[in-house]
């Protein structure tokens, strides 16, 4: 895929976003009920939905190497310590996001020349739609389960552990992802289609006789 300048816009443009997400805190959110989740992951996987796994590949690196820098300067929890001494963890899973997320993007919208069991003049609104939050929740369940996988297999912390914590906050992760990303990904499609209409309404009109 050609890198173009848009996608380099894009890519540094998102890649702000994480850095200020981690920065101040506000890609974290913390439930009454003691359970944390991370939101960081979303940048990635609009970077890789709007243009393409390149871009979200590089997303997804600068936000494996701001985990490290960031768990460095803090070096305040057992996760911390990991990134640092471990860097592979932070970095490995979430270069993976973008490919991932943007995979399944491509499959399930029909990019990759999928055939789809429904009406030609259903198959856009209905593919993408579903693409976008497919993707979102994909690409979120890389970042925790990778993640979490390495802390078990290099024995950081225990699977008792582990388990329920990836169960917990991978899915409530995986819901704040698919609630952000299609949010986002739909009103920026929205916007730069033009005419205040998506570019998925205006593939519907070129279709209809």
């Amino acid at each position: 895929m050609a890198i173009t300048v848009k996608s380099m816009a894009v890519t540094g443009v998102l890649s702000a976003v994480v850095i200020v997400l981690g920065v101040t805190g506000l890609g974290f959110i913390v439930f009454p009920f003691g359970v944390a989740i991370t939101i960081l992951q979303t940048p990635v996987i609009i970077g890789a939905i709007m243009e393409g796994p390149v871009c979200g590949f590089f997303i997804g690196l600068l936000f494996g190497v701001f985990s490290i820098i960031q768990s460095a300067l803090m070096g305040a929890t057992p996760m911390d310590m990991a990134f640092v001494t471990y860097p592979y963890i932070a970095i490995l899973p979430r270069i993976l996001i973008g490919p991932a997320a943007w995979l399944v993007y491509a499959l399930i919208s029909g990019q990759l020349k999928k055939p789809l069991a429904v009406s030609p003049a259903t198959i856009k609104p209905l593919a993408e739609r579903a693409a976008i939050i497919a993707a979102a929740i994909v690409g979120s369940l890389v970042n925790t389960t990778l993640v979490l996988f390495g802390f078990g297999i290099l024995r950081i912390f225990t699977w008792k552990v582990i388990i329920p914590v990836a169960i917990a906050n991978g899915g409530l992760e995986a819901a704040g992802s698919a609630i952000i990303v299609f949010s986002v990904a739909t009103l920026w499609k929205r916007i730069s289609g033009g005419s205040g209409k998506s570019r998925i309404s205006k593939n519907i009109e070129n279709d209809s006789p």
